[in-house]
């Protein structure tokens, strides 16, 4: 799905316009961005919960020439879906 199917998705289950339910939409990923960038964690009950995990700096290998790459230490988005979620989906 993509955002335009997803804000028009929106739109019709909440009874607004589309011009509304993007703004909703924006609203919502940039209210969870904004709590991941301070490292909070995001819990929607019945869906699940947004993180961030710290990834260690690591050496990797270029799969091309076999040379050793150092990998930066990073922060990745985990996301761990909710019981709800995963009971609706099988």
């Amino acid at each position: 799905m993509k955002k335009v199917e997803l804000v028009e998705a929106v739109a019709e289950m909440a009874g607004l316009t589309k011009t509304d339910a993007a703004k909703a939409v924006d609203a919502t990923f940039a209210a969870i961005t904004k709590a991941l960038k301070k490292g909070d964690r995001v819990p929607v009950v019945g869906f699940g919960t947004f993180g961030v995990a710290k990834r260690a700096a690591r050496e990797g290998r270029n799969p091309r020439t076999g040379d050793t790459v150092k990998i930066p230490a990073r922060n990745a988005v985990t996301f761990k879906a909710g019981s709800a979620l995963k009971d609706s989906v099988n």
